[in-house]
Parts: C-alpha cells; sequence; structure tokens
C-alpha cells in the first residue's frame, strides 16, 4: 500500500507540473500528448472551447481573442522543460521578430495538395522598441490575398512572452472578393514558466465575411496559415 501512494504521488506531482494552466476542455489524450512533449493543435471554433484558465500569465492573450470574437479559432499547444531550456523566451523573441525568416515557412495547401512558402515577401516598415516591448509594422505578401499590412506586438516578462500579430488592411481572396475586415486576423502566442516546464501557447482567429462558395475554403486557408505559422515557431525551439 505503502508503494502505491508513493507511486501515486510521483504521478501527481508529475502531473501538476504544468497542469494548472488547463481546464477541462482539454481531452485526456490531448494531455497525454503534451506530456510526451507532442504539440496538439485543436480547431475549437468559438472561444468557450478553449482549454486553459484566464491566469496572470494567459490573460493578456485570452482577452486579445475575445476582444476579436472569432468565428474561426484554433489552439496550438506545446509543453517544454525548463531544465535544458533556460534560454528558451531569447531563441523564441529571435524566431519571431526575424520577420524576414517568416518567407522560409513551408506551408501545405490542403485543396491543391502542394506545399508553398506561408508568406511570397516579408519586409519591415517600421520598427519600435520602448524598454520590454517591441512594435514592427511588416508588409507580408500571401497568395492568394496579396500584401497584408500587420502590426506585430512583442511583450517580455521575467519568465514570459507574449507576440500578437493583427492585419491592418482589408484581405481580398485573389482580388475578386472581400473576405476579412481590418483588425479582423488575429495570431497569439503566450510563452510561460509552470513550475518545472515552459508552456507554450498560441492561439488564432478569424472573422471573415459569409461568402457562402468561399467559406469552407476561405476558413481551411486562414486556419491552416495560423496552425503552420505557430508550429513553425514552436519547431525552432
Amino acid at each position: 500500500m505503502k508503494k502505491i501512494l508513493i507511486c501515486a504521488a510521483l504521478l501527481l506531482c508529475a502531473f501538476s507540473a504544468f497542469s494548472d494552466p488547463f481546464n477541462r476542455k482539454l481531452s485526456s489524450d490531448e494531455r497525454s500528448r503534451l506530456e510526451k512533449g507532442e504539440v496538439v493543435i485543436r480547431n475549437i471554433d468559438k472561444m468557450k472551447h478553449i482549454c486553459v484558465n484566464e491566469t496572470d500569465a494567459t490573460r493578456k492573450i485570452i482577452k486579445t481573442m475575445k476582444d476579436l470574437n472569432p468565428n474561426y479559432t484554433a489552439e496550438i499547444i506545446q509543453v517544454r522543460p525548463y531544465k535544458g531550456n533556460e534560454d528558451l523566451l531569447s531563441v523564441i523573441k529571435s524566431s519571431l521578430l526575424n520577420i524576414s525568416d517568416y518567407t522560409g515557412i513551408p506551408y501545405w495547401s490542403v485543396r491543391v495538395q502542394k506545399w508553398y512558402e506561408l508568406y511570397d515577401s516579408a519586409t519591415i516598415t517600421k520598427q519600435e522598441t520602448s524598454g520590454n516591448e517591441t512594435t514592427v509594422l511588416a508588409d507580408l505578401e500571401m497568395s492568394p490575398f496579396g500584401i497584408i499590412h500587420a502590426t506585430i506586438h512583442l511583450e517580455e516578462g521575467k519568465d514570459s512572452l507574449y507576440y500578437d500579430m493583427t492585419n491592418q488592411n482589408k484581405l481580398r481572396y485573389h482580388d475578386k472578393f472581400d473576405v476579412i475586415k481590418p483588425e479582423n486576423m488575429k495570431s497569439a502566442i503566450s510563452v510561460f514558466r509552470d513550475g518545472d516546464n515552459w508552456v507554450l501557447y498560441a492561439i488564432g482567429g478569424v472573422n471573415t465575411y459569409k461568402v457562402f462558395f468561399l467559406e469552407d475554403r476561405v476558413e481551411t486557408s486562414f486556419i491552416n496559415r495560423i496552425k503552420t505559422f505557430c508550429n513553425f515557431i514552436f519547431s525552432k525551439i
């Protein structure tokens, strides 16, 4: 009995090492995959289905997406041990602010079954740093939606990092149909220490026009691009 109790306590400690940020929306299978270090991607549609609790570490990213109130949403999550990854925040910051490297992100088009570059071009038009915050204005070319005038915001904390990217212009599909209004597409990443681990949590969402014959295509295109971007950043660490 004593051995059983000790084993149970050890399992509880391992489980609680990174369980606090997550709620019951995270399935046991997803939780198991996180424990193995895998990336978990969740298509959740509405914000009410997010799997993180609102804490000091997650409050900003949750507010960002709730203010957007997207009709298509996805979460990308990974947990990594702190030991051996002490410089994780500086590595991910470098990857997020190296805007020119965004063009090297491979993107798999489900519709045509072919690899493309996520962005055809990526150019910084303005960059400012004040204290622990950096703001970047960038022009990102993404076929078939043309140039995205994006505002990128990054904020550093002692054991945390927050990033978001927002479109500032209207996006059109093949320059024929309006699909997204300004400030209606966001990608956000929050990285924070939780006990013996780093939690990498990303969420992206879009509010799109309801063009009935384009709806499925637009949803797949934008959400897959958001997932591709966040997953690529996680893989750089």
